[in-house]
């Protein structure tokens, strides 16, 4: 495989210095391998957005709308290979893999729809002073750069490229070198689209690949998924160009338990919370803060379910959870275990590697861990649940905000006047109440503090590729 790169509406050849292995995370074994995009490669891709540009742009919404509809429909068609892959280079398991390719369906209809509703590029805007009229036009940024990471690759790409194709944005598409191969499906379809060459670009790469994009002068515009650490390097590439930027970053979520619950639902949305891509989840609901009155039946309800879990290689078992991602996510998490022992944690369940082939870890939970443990504090990324006491609203409200992220939180009450107050009072961007994550293409997705910056999905996730233009005139 060594075609990787989607360039100017060509398939070539890597020129990078660096060598991508593609592993099952199952198995810990390589299956293919690919040759990084050089800077080279990297510049003629922004060299093709820029080109590619001023016809795109100047296409109808309705034109937009039908290539977008095109993406869903060819996503749907390699249904089956898509499924296959994400479940073989992620280690998600069928039923996961299943939801992230129904959801970049669902994002590319709902943006073609949205596209297809946008406002003719002129608005009059009413003036308070006579003698001047005034209008307001929606215009693409321009080019973009779209990086996005390997915990959910076809999904999050989808929430990036569905928008901004739809404003009217040429985009370059950096993968992650984790995983991939399965964004090139968006190549392909390009291509059985007959998509105007320029418009979509994907180079492929490690850390030389992605700074080379983020750092390009020819870029209008960067969105970014991932670590806080990388984020921070972006954010400082874009404010060297004083470029806008799109930054979606960690979480330490919690989920908050009230003593009026059913037990077993708690447990439910508790373990989806945590085990969901084996905890690999920006928005894992990893601090659970549990009420005195509920949490002596509910935590050994809790570790049984998490026990109980099926945690194998989905391609070849019927499973709950697949492995960790990568080999580097797999220590990193196996360091947090080692943490925890040092910290003297009270390990409930898991807390161990599996001794097996592939990147395995048991579903963990930890009861009674300090507010101070390195564990209840940073983002592990994976299936790692930290667990506290609390007694009043008030306290569980403190203690969940108590942290330097804020994405998500869950709130779980019989009580839906509580809580939806609490839902109110959390510091975080989304909030679910007596629910898994769902996560609808109608709904924003973004953070406070250090999750981010900026909105995805819904008519923000459009916004976000558009500028906006006043024009005032004289009429003496």
């Amino acid at each position: 495989m060594t075609t990787s790169h989607y360039i100017a509406g060509r398939w070539v050849e890597g020129q990078g210095s660096d060598c991508i292995s593609v592993n099952d995370p199952a198995l810990g074994q390589p299956f293919a391998e690919l040759m990084a995009a050089s800077v080279a490669q990297v510049d003629q891709a922004v060299t093709a957005a820029r080109g590619a540009l001023p016809a795109w742009k100047n296409t109808s919404a309705s034109e937009r709308a039908a290539y977008l509809r095109g993406f869903a429909e060819q996503l749907g068609q390699r249904r089956e290979a898509l499924i296959t892959l994400q479940m073989r280079n992620n280690g998600k398991p069928r039923h996961e893999a299943e939801i992230d390719l129904d959801d970049a369906i669902a994002t590319f209809g709902y943006y073609a729809e949205l596209a297809e509703q946008l406002p003719s590029k002129n608005r009059d805007v009413p003036l308070a002073a006579p003698g001047f009229s005034a209008r307001t036009r929606l215009e693409p940024v321009g080019v973009v750069g779209l990086i996005v990471p390997w915990n959910f690759p076809l999904v999050t790409s989808a929430w990036k490229l569905a928008p901004a194709l739809a404003a009217g944005c040429t985009v370059v598409l950096k993968p992650s070198e984790v995983t991939p191969l399965i964004e090139q499906a968006y190549g392909q379809i390009a291509d059985a689209l007959e998509l105007p060459a320029g418009v979509l670009n994907i180079v492929n790469g490690k850390a030389e690949t992605g700074a080379a994009l983020s750092n390009h002068n020819g870029l209008d515009k960067l969105s970014f998924t991932g670590s806080n650490s990388v984020g921070s390097q972006v954010m400082r590439s874009a404010s060297a160009q004083c470029r806008p930027v799109t930054l979606e970053l960690g979480g330490k979520s919690a989920i908050v338990v009230f003593d009026d619950c059913d037990v077993g639902q708690a447990v439910e949305w508790i373990v989806a919370g945590i085990t969901w891509n084996a905890g690999q989840m920006c928005s894992a609901t990893s601090r659970l803060l549990v009420q005195d009155g509920i949490a002596d039946a509910l935590l050994p309800r809790l570790q049984v379910a998490l026990e109980n879990l099926r945690v194998g290689n989905p391609l070849t078992e019927e499973v709950d959870m697949g492995p960790l991602t990568s080999q580097a996510q797999w220590l990193k998490v196996a360091g947090y275990f080692a943490t925890a022992r040092e910290e003297g944690l009270q390990c409930l369940a898991g807390g161990k590697a599996l001794d097996r082939d592939g990147w395995f870890v048991s579903p963990t939970l930890y009861a009674d861990v300090p507010k101070d443990s390195r564990l209840w504090t940073e983002e592990i990324f994976g299936p790692v649940l930290c667990a506290r006491r609390f007694a009043t609203e008030e306290q569980a409200i403190a203690e969940a905000n108590d942290s330097r992220f804020g994405l998500v939180a869950t709130v779980c009450s019989a009580d839906l006047e509580r809580a939806e107050r609490v839902a109110d009072a959390l510091e975080v961007g989304h909030v679910w109440i007596n629910s898994v994550q769902a996560v609808f293409v109608e709904t924003s997705w973004g953070g406070t503090k250090g999750s981010g910056i900026g909105r995805e999905l819904g008519p923000w996730g459009l916004s976000a590729y558009q500028s906006v233009k006043h024009v005032t005139r004289c009429l003496g």
